[in-house]
């Protein structure tokens, strides 16, 4: 076998190899975030003050109920 038709073969083999990792590494990040939310109470609250806002029980609610269906929303687009 030459050298040329070896680097072809390994550069074939290595940009398949980073595609398929890149993929199956996404799929797995996208199902990990799924089953736990980085979003919470709590960091909607600290969120709400940094911004300058007084942060009340009802305005948290709201926007985790939005978060939640948006979250379902993009879930249900992606089937």
């Amino acid at each position: 076998m030459s050298t040329g038709i070896v680097i072809i073969i390994a550069t074939l083999c290595f940009l398949a190899g980073a595609v398929l990792g890149f993929f199956l590494a996404r799929k797995n990040f996208m199902s990990y975030m799924e089953k736990n939310p980085q979003l919470n109470e709590e960091v909607i609250m600290n969120m709400m003050t940094q911004m300058g806002q007084k942060p009340s029980k009802k305005k948290i609610n709201q926007m985790m109920s939005n978060m939640q269906k948006a979250q379902k929303q993009a879930v249900k687009n992606k089937k």
